[in-house]
C-alpha cells in the first residue's frame, strides 16, 4: 500500500524528464553551443533522433504540448519544407560520425500530415544519416488514423505506435474537448496489428475534471482487454494561467489531491495485477517488452519522451521547440514556427536557448536519474557527509531507506519518487554540493 503524505503532494515538482530542467533554460545558450557540441560527438557514437511535428488536426483543452491547428495547409507546408532543410544542417556538423539507433516522430499528432510526407521526412533522415535498422516510433491521435497511414507505417518499417487516449469515458472526453469512441482506439490497433505492428503504447490520464475511480477503473477494463504493450498513466496538470486552452476545463470538477492520489494508487494496482511490469512511478510494460527487460536490468533511462529503453548520451531534435541533449549540453530549437523557418532559411541551426550541464550537474542529474529509474542511487565517499540527514524525514514517513551506501524508495513511498529525487536539484533541492 502506498502512504499518504498530502503535504508532499501539495509541493509542486519538476517532472524531471531532463535535468536540468526546461525551467533553466536560457538564452544566453544557443546555435554556437549546438555547434561545438555536434563538432564534438565521436565517431560511431550511438544518437537518437527526434522529429516534432507540432500539429494536430483537432486541439484538445487539456494538452500542454506545443502544438497549433494544421488546417492552414500552407503553414503546414512552409514547415516541413523547414523541416526537412534543417536535416542537412545538422547532419552537415556531424560529419558522418552518428549512428543512429532510434528514430522518434512525436507532436503534437504526427499523423496530422499526409502519410506521403512522413515517408518523405523518414526518407530523408535515412538516405542522410547512417541508420542502418534503427527502431522507428510514431505518436499518433487515432481520431485521425486511416488504413492507408497503417499500411505506410509497416512498409516504413516503424517498429512501435504510442497513441492517445487518455480516457475512454464519453463524459470525461467532453470535458477535455477530446471525443473518441471506443470503436477509434479499437480500429487503429487492429488496423496496426493486422500489419504486424504489435509494439502499441497507450497514453492514458487521471485527475481529469469529473473523473471517478470508476471512470478510471472502465478505461482501465478497455485498457487490459486491448492489451498494448505498453502503459503511461499520466497525471492532469491544470496550469490556465501558463496553457490558455486549458481555462475551458471547469477547475472546479477537478479531483483532490486525494482523490487524485487513490486514482493514480489504483491503476498502479489494477495495471500490475494484468501482468505489467511498472517502470518507475506512471510506466507499465508487459513482461516480455524492452523497457520490462530494461527495468529488470536496471538500464532504464530517462529523457524527453519519459522513461525509456534508450541509453544514448546524445538526442538530436528536429522542428520547432525540439530539444537535444548532450553529455554537457541541453538546447531546444526556437519554439515559434515562423522564426523557426526563418533561422533554418538561413541555413543556420535552430537552437535559441538551453542550459551548459558541467560536472557538478552531471553528477545531481545521475542520482536524479537513478531515483526515477531504478527506485535508488548509490553514494561514494565522495558524497557530503551530512547526505543521509538530508533524507531523514523521508525515511520517518517510510518513504525511503538505507541498504549500505545505496539510498532506496520503498514501495510505499512510490508515489514520491519525484519528491525524493528533487532533493538532489540544485535550484529546489537542500543539498548545496556534490
Amino acid at each position: 500500500m502506498w502512504s499518504y503524505h498530502p503535504d508532499l503532494l501539495a509541493r509542486p515538482v519538476p517532472r524531471y524528464t531532463s535535468y536540468p530542467t526546461a525551467l533553466e533554460f536560457a538564452e544566453d545558450v544557443g546555435a554556437d553551443d549546438y555547434a561545438a557540441a555536434l563538432d564534438r560527438v565521436a565517431p560511431a557514437t550511438p544518437v537518437s533522433l527526434y522529429v516534432h511535428i507540432p500539429y494536430c488536426e483537432q486541439i484538445c483543452w487539456y494538452c500542454g504540448c506545443n502544438t497549433g491547428a494544421a488546417g492552414r495547409r500552407q503553414r503546414l507546408a512552409d514547415y516541413l519544407t523547414a523541416l526537412r532543410a534543417e536535416i542537412p544542417v545538422v547532419a552537415r556538423r556531424l560529419g558522418g560520425r552518428a549512428r543512429v539507433r532510434r528514430i522518434a516522430f512525436g507532436g503534437g499528432s504526427p499523423n496530422a500530415i499526409a502519410p506521403v510526407d512522413f515517408v518523405r521526412l523518414l526518407d530523408r533522415l535515412t538516405t542522410i544519416f547512417d541508420v542502418g535498422d534503427a527502431d522507428i516510433s510514431i505518436e499518433i491521435d487515432p481520431r485521425g488514423f486511416t488504413a492507408e497511414w497503417a499500411l505506410v507505417l509497416a512498409a516504413a518499417k516503424v517498429t512501435r505506435v504510442s497513441m492517445g487516449v487518455q480516457t475512454f469515458s464519453p463524459q470525461i472526453q467532453a470535458a477535455i474537448g477530446r471525443i473518441q469512441p471506443l470503436a477509434e482506439i479499437e480500429a487503429a490497433v487492429a488496423a496496426l496489428r493486422l500489419r504486424g505492428i504489435e509494439a502499441i503504447n497507450f497514453d492514458l490520464m487521471y485527475g481529469l475534471p469529473g473523473q471517478t475511480l470508476a471512470d478510471l477503473d472502465a478505461t482501465l477494463d478497455e485498457t487490459i482487454r486491448l492489451a498494448p504493450s505498453r502503459v503511461a498513466l499520466f497525471g492532469y496538470a491544470h496550469l490556465p494561467a501558463m496553457i490558455p486552452r486549458q481555462r475551458r476545463i471547469d477547475a472546479r470538477c477537478l479531483p483532490g489531491h486525494e482523490q487524485r492520489f487513490r486514482q493514480a494508487a489504483h491503476g498502479h494496482g489494477r495495471l500490475t495485477a494484468a501482468g505489467y511490469t511498472a517502470v518507475g512511478f506512471d510506466h507499465f510494460a508487459r513482461p516480455g517488452d524492452p523497457l520490462a527487460i530494461a527495468a529488470r536490468e536496471g538500464r532504464v533511462n530517462r529523457n524527453f519522451q519519459g522513461f525509456t529503453e534508450d541509453d544514448a548520451a546524445v538526442l538530436i531534435g528536429f522542428g520547432a521547440s525540439a530539444i537535444s541533449g548532450f553529455p554537457d549540453l541541453i538546447v531546444q530549437n526556437e519554439k515559434r514556427s515562423g522564426l523557426y523557418r526563418d533561422l533554418v532559411g538561413e541555413g543556420q541551426l535552430a537552437a535559441v536557448r538551453g542550459v551548459r550541464v558541467d560536472p557538478a550537474q552531471q553528477r545531481r542529474g545521475r542520482h536524479i536519474r537513478d531515483i526515477l529509474c531504478r527506485g535508488r542511487s548509490r553514494f561514494d565517499d565522495a558524497e557530503p557527509a551530512d547526505i543521509r540527514a538530508t533524507f531523514r524525514d523521508f525515511e520517518r514517513r517510510g518513504i525511503v531507506e538505507w541498504e549500505g551506501d545505496e539510498l532506496v524508495v520503498r514501495e510505499a513511498g512510490l508515489p514520491y519518487s519525484r519528491h525524493v529525487a528533487a532533493q538532489f536539484d540544485a535550484v529546489r533541492g537542500p543539498i548545496a554540493s556534490l
